[in-house]
């Protein structure tokens, strides 16, 4: 006999009403009990109250059918403070100061296997991006872009091939390191850093040095660990180092400041960004520009951006999905020294070394060969 189905749908409808009056009572609540700038933040985010409102609508991927997050989960990445890179600005950052890093180290899980999580990273429909054909910009200042002029701007960067070198590596963050696996393993000084340099950062470096240098290309590798022993100030103490080799070398006209993420849920899961080029994970590459929106003077910030912008599109042009989205955010990060001045992170501290050195391969490359295009 064929069974009657029962109608859930008026069920259904309930829940997600009593779900959005808990969502809209909870952020009253909130606003009732939160510290004022941390409101000022939230209360002023749309997003907010929209993925509050989709709590209970879950999305799932029209290709795998995999449950991907829902709104207020999106929101939640999309805002932890590591995520967004509230740990690389400091909140007294102000005229009579030059530091752009947090008042203190991010405090990070440990990278357990068990709590990481792959994510390939490509633009999230809960932000709003600036775009120019397959580069895109997540504005994180207050600045209006005109991406399409920023794209076509020719660049008035020139590499001169005179003797000396052309570039600069080096690492504000020369600690930070990656997922201990296989013969990986490193002695920490905290959590994801290590002082040996055959696993942290400066390895990354390294690679990307090499490849660069088969390129043609002339190198300076600055290999000192600027965040240690102490985090706080790592910006200042990097940034006076390479104002002394921009004197010592007047041949320099590209700074690389090269980290590594630090991707993490509010619930601690650890995400690592990853694509996969010629059947080998590989890690995500993000570059991270600055800006003078933080009132600090900064009259190259819009020809460092286009130049991430050419770098972005050859590494997509390339190998699609290797670059994550831009992030301009009004810090400055140093990169108010040269024309050429990009902060770049190679994967976060859920990938493994090999998966970053296979990213750090393929920016070099493409990077190189933007580079090789500035030759007088």
């Amino acid at each position: 006999m064929k069974q009657k189905r029962t109608n859930t749908k008026p069920v259904s409808i309930l829940r997600r009403m009593a779900a959005c009056l808990l969502a809209v009572l909870g952020l009253w609540m909130l606003s009732l009990t939160t510290p004022p700038g941390w409101l000022a933040h939230w209360g002023g985010n749309a997003r907010l109250v929209t993925a509050a409102l989709a709590t209970s609508m879950p999305m799932r991927t029209a290709d795998s059918g995999e449950t991907t997050p829902n709104s207020w989960q999106r929101m939640l990445l999309g805002e932890s403070a590591l995520l967004s890179g509230w740990n690389r600005e400091s909140p007294n950052t102000s005229a009579h100061s030059d530091s752009q890093e947090a008042e203190s180290e991010p405090s990070l899980p440990t990278t357990g296997s068990e709590n990481i999580v792959e994510r390939f990273f490509q633009p999230n429909p809960s932000e709003v991006y600036n775009q120019a054909g397959e580069v895109y910009i997540l504005n994180k200042t207050k600045k209006t872009l005109d991406v399409a002029a920023l794209a076509s701007a020719p660049l008035d960067l020139r590499l001169p091939q005179q003797d000396g070198p052309e570039i600069l590596i080096m690492h504000t963050h020369g600690s930070e390191a990656y997922a201990q696996e296989g013969t990986d393993v490193y002695n920490e000084t905290d959590t994801a850093r290590t002082t040996d340099t055959q696993y942290n950062i400066i390895r990354v470096g390294d690679e990307i040095e090499r490849i660069f240098t088969e390129l043609g290309l002339s190198v300076l590798h600055d290999r000192t660990l600027y965040d240690y022993p102490s985090y706080n100030g790592a910006y200042d103490r990097s940034r006076e180092a390479v104002e002394q080799y921009l004197k010592d070398y007047p041949s320099i006209k590209i700074v690389l400041d090269i980290h590594r993420d630090a991707l993490v849920g509010e619930d601690g899961t650890i995400y690592k960004a990853v694509t996969e080029i010629d059947g080998v994970k590989t890690a995500q590459v993000l570059m991270v520009m600055g800006s003078d929106d933080g009132g600090l003077p900064h009259p190259n910030w819009d020809k460092n951006l286009s130049l991430a912008m050419r770098i972005q599109h050859r590494m997509n042009t390339l190998w699609p999905g290797l670059a994550r989205p831009i992030i301009l955010r009004s810090s400055r990060f140093n990169q108010q020294l040269t024309e050429g001045s990009l902060l770049v992170e190679v994967g976060s501290h859920g990938n493994t070394l090999q998966e970053a050195l296979s990213g750090a391969r393929s920016f070099a490359r493409a990077a190189g060969q933007v580079f090789l295009e500035l030759r007088e």
